[in-house]
């Protein structure tokens, strides 16, 4: 199964490769597209509607400001839909959280921290990794490697107080 990664424009991109950078980090295949819950409304529902048939196991949505577009992937297919609120000069991406956040009931989406491509990226790993233990093992391993990083940083800082 791959991910696929929506953004809803360009500018968008660097959110979309911190996820980018995660996945290959993991070695997931994913695919990433641009289509606009608003100016591209039908490309992106035909899009969800088909995701699964093409291959998808999870989508991420990466949006800002009204961010409608995790609800609208969501809205035309049963896949899990990670949404991904992109910060904006105005408000800092409040607005995008709480479109993403607010859906209503029977349509959910999982929103992780404004700009948080990166976790968007492990939570669309975790979740392929409920039927894959390949990919439970490769997130296994990147926890081990956090681990060791922070344990070492604390023995450097240690060493540093003495």
């Amino acid at each position: 199964m791959k991910i696929g990664i929506i953004m809803g424009s360009d500018s968008d991109m660097p959110v979309v490769q911190k996820s980018m950078d995660m996945l290959k980090n993991l070695e997931i295949p994913y695919e990433v597209h641009i289509f606009s819950a608003h100016r591209t409304p039908d490309e992106a529902k035909n899009f969800a509607e088909n995701a699964r048939k093409n291959g998808f196991g999870v989508l991420i949505a990466v949006a800002g400001m009204a961010a409608h577009l995790a609800g609208a992937l969501a809205a035309n297919t049963t896949l899990p839909v990670i949404g991904i609120p992109c910060a904006s000069k105005d408000l800092g991406g409040i607005d995008a959280l709480l479109s993403t956040v607010q859906m209503p009931s029977g349509i959910p989406v999982a929103t992780v921290a404004i700009n948080g491509g990166a976790n968007a990226a492990l939570l669309a790993a975790e979740i392929l990794a409920v039927n894959d233990s390949e990919v439970a093992d490769k997130l296994n391993a990147k926890r081990a490697a956090d681990k060791k990083a922070v344990l070492e940083k604390d023995k450097a800082l240690l060493e540093v107080l003495k």
